[in-house]
């Protein structure tokens, strides 16, 4: 199969990695940046552009893997006559946004990928969302031979793993950040932290959270929670954060 990558970042770096080690030939690899699309086509054999006009019109699949603000204007830039599947890799963006293209889906990693990170991309689930029937167990084909946990899955579903990825990944590390505030406050190192962290992460591994759900507020303990509230006092955000969280966990224990 011939690949074009339109982008040169993170999810950019791991799909054209993946591919090419399947055997697929990376035709083209797309960025603004021209120093960057070649830095990532030199990986993966393949052809550094940085202008649509450029664009290779006969490849079988197109991968848009750019930041979200920009998957519209680049799919407006890009030539109507496009022959093969045109895929975006976002979590949050429509399917319809790919409307100018006969053949389109969404090949969705549910993870948060760096590309100085290595992946076993084998245990990341990834989402595929076709136009027609067909588009879709294609790219499930596909995608299954790099990742056999990759699914169907509709823009609702797709939507909904998203957020959910926002409030388990993006939300709980901006937690940790408040921890490491609180304890670097008293001296103290978030080291400390870290094994309650791991021990947290396994639970759920095969548990559902709100069997392991403790602390506090499980027990509705409102002596504790005033002393927590005391002492965060000198901030406003986090009693703030701190009452918001409590309320959410005793509200779950009522239902």
């Amino acid at each position: 199969m011939t690949i074009v990558i339109l982008g040169a970042g993170n999810i950019a770096t791991h799909y054209a990695q993946a591919f090419h080690a399947l055997g697929h030939e990376i035709r083209q690899i797309y960025n603004r940046t021209s120093a960057n699309a070649k830095a990532l086509a030199d990986v993966v054999s393949s052809t550094a552009i940085d202008s649509l006009d450029e664009l290779y019109l006969d490849a079988d699949l197109y991968i848009i893997a750019i930041s979200d603000d920009y998957i519209s204007t680049v799919i407006e830039e890009m030539p109507n006559n496009i022959k093969g599947i045109v895929v975006h890799t976002s979590g949050a963006t429509p399917l319809s946004v790919l409307y100018r293209f006969t053949n389109h889906g969404i090949i969705y990693p549910v993870q948060s990928l760096n590309k100085h990170i290595p992946y076993d991309l084998a245990q990341i689930p990834f989402a595929i969302e076709g136009n027609t029937k067909e588009v879709e167990l294609l790219l499930l084909s596909l995608m299954q031979k790099i990742a056999p946990k990759t699914f169907p899955c509709n823009s609702n579903q797709r939507l909904a793993l998203h957020i959910s990825a926002v409030f388990v990944n993006n939300f709980s590390n901006a937690l940790f950040e408040v921890a490491h505030s609180i304890l670097e406050k008293e001296n103290l190192s978030f080291d400390l932290m870290k094994p309650i962290i791991l021990e947290t992460a396994m639970k759920v591994q095969k548990n559902p959270p709100r069997a392991t759900q403790t602390g506090p507020a499980t027990r509705n303990d409102q002596s504790t929670m005033a002393t927590h509230l005391k002492f965060l006092s000198y901030s406003n955000t986090l009693s703030e954060i701190y009452q918001i969280m409590s309320d959410l966990i005793i509200k779950s224990r009522q239902k």
